[in-house]
This record gives C-alpha cells, structure tokens and sequence, in this order.
C-alpha cells in the first residue's frame, strides 16, 4: 500500500466515483515495474481508512478495475495491482507504437503550429549532462512528450485506447530509461520527431515514432529478463 498515493477525494461527484477515481489515479502513478511485490496488494479495509470512506465504494472501484485489467484478484489472498509478463509488456509496447505513430500522422497533418512548439518546449531546460544528472525529471518529460503527441492527434477514440495500456507503457520506460545509457538515444529521438512535425512531414514523423517504440520493446526483449 505504500506504493499508491492518494490524493483528496473530489466533492461534485458521487462517492462511488470519487473513490474509482482516486484509487485508479493512484495506480496508474505507480512505477509498476519497479515497486516491491508486497506493495501490489491491495488491502480494502486500509484502502476505505485512507479515503475516508466505507469499505463498499473501494470494493466497487476494484471490481471496476478488474474489468479494466489495472487489478486482478486472487482466491482467498484479495486484490492485487496487475502486472503484465514480458511477452505481454512485448505486445503492449508493439499497440502503443502503432497508436504513437498514427497520432504522430495527426499531429503533422492537422496540429497547429503552437501545438507542434509544446513539444519542444518540453525538454526546454535539458541537455546532456543535466539528464544524466536528473534521470526522474527527464523520465517524466519524456512521458510527457508521448502523452502530447497522443493528445494533440485530436482522436479521442485513439487517445482512450492508449489510456488503457498506458500504465504499463509509462512504468516500463520509467524503468529502462537509465539503462545501456538509453536517455542519450532518446533525447536525439525526439529532436529528430519534432523536426519532421515542425516540417510537416506526416510519413517521417509516422516511421520515426513507430522506430522509437520498437525499440524500446527490443531493449526489453533482449535485457529485462527479470519481468
């Protein structure tokens, strides 16, 4: 449990769904694949204290979020927060790349150019020796860049399926930024993906987007055996 951090339940809405909200929030924020496995559980009498509510809207929120496949429960041990195995992280990455590109198309084709220069602007204040030194800040900017370019295709349809597996996508480049100095390769990616956007070069920014992810998924593949 003290891997979620819940915040302040919101007032304009119901119970239920304030407490669906502050529990999914609170996972999604998670470094999943880093956390220690005791902190998956999900306890509904520790959950309710913390929310301050009755332990009937936390158990209604996890059985939404099974539905959802953020949580899995097991027989007689309760709710967990569910991880995926490497050939499935494998295939989540292989959909976030086809849904990034696609976005990338969008974005070239119909972005203002206001909206293109939010991208840039993301990694204003980082050059080489300050992301070696502030690996967390860059991972959450570098987050954010796949997030912007998801937002700014302007298909919502496109940006509720890449919601849903998001989790995952954002724990696992949180967890391999660092590795095989990786932060390096990707800062010049994402010049390079700017670049062809500011051009308007829908094709290129496509395949340089699409490239980007695939390699992420053949860094897991081939070194993060302990998934």
């Amino acid at each position: 449990m003290a891997a979620l951090a819940l915040g302040a339940l919101r007032s304009d809405t119901s119970i239920s769904v304030r407490v669906y909200e502050a529990i999914r929030a609170a996972i999604t924020a998670t470094n999943l694949y880093e956390i220690e496995e005791p902190h998956l559980r999900l306890d509904e009498r520790e959950l309710a204290a913390r929310l301050g509510v009755s332990r009937t809207p936390v158990r209604e929120a996890l059985v939404r979020l099974e539905h959802e496949e953020l949580v899995v429960s097991v027989p007689r041990r309760g709710y967990f927060i569910a991880r995926k195995s490497k050939a499935e992280l494998l295939e989540i990455i292989v959909v976030w790349a086809a849904l990034e590109s696609m976005a990338a198309r969008l974005v070239a084709l119909n972005a203002t150019e206001g909206a293109i220069a939010s991208l840039r602007e993301i990694f204003a204040t980082f050059d080489g020796d300050r992301i070696a030194a502030h690996l967390d800040e860059y991972s959450d900017a570098n987050l954010r860049f796949h997030q912007r370019i998801i937002e700014l295709s302007g298909c919502e349809t496109l940006r509720r399926t890449a919601d849903g597996i998001l989790i995952h996508v954002r724990s696992i480049r949180h967890r391999t930024i660092g590795e095989s100095h990786r932060f390096e390769r990707s800062m010049v990616d994402h010049m390079h993906i700017i670049e062809a956007l500011e051009k308007r070069d829908a094709e290129l920014a496509e395949r340089l987007v699409r490239d980007h992810a695939l390699a992420l998924a053949a860094h897991v593949d081939a070194n993060d055996n302990d998934l």
